[in-house]
């Protein structure tokens, strides 16, 4: 397909409207990108198992397990406008 083609194909799906200008410029360094991933392609990958992180990090949550919680009051005790056991906040519909 034509570099110009493919540019113009792309710049319509994210709805980009590009000067002449900016055509010529653009049209080969999206087809040097578009070329470079063709290479990628040609590299053999039979065998190769696919990876989730390149790091090797396995899970790195610690397991969950109960504890108490902060006593109701004390949460409260910081919060600009306690309505009773909860926070209040302003309305966020009007009506």
């Amino acid at each position: 397909m034509d570099p110009f083609a493919r540019l113009e194909a792309v710049a319509a799906l994210a709805r980009l409207e590009l000067e002449e200008s900016e055509k010529e410029r653009l049209a080969g360094q999206f087809d040097g990108i578009l070329q470079f991933f063709e290479s990628i392609r040609e590299v053999p990958l039979e065998g190769v198992e696919p990876l989730t992180h390149v790091a090797g990090i396995a899970d790195v949550f610690r397991e969950d397990e109960e504890r108490p919680s902060l006593p109701r009051e004390r949460l409260l005790s910081n919060a600009p406008d306690p309505r009773g056991e909860f926070f209040g906040v302003p309305p966020v519909l009007e009506g």
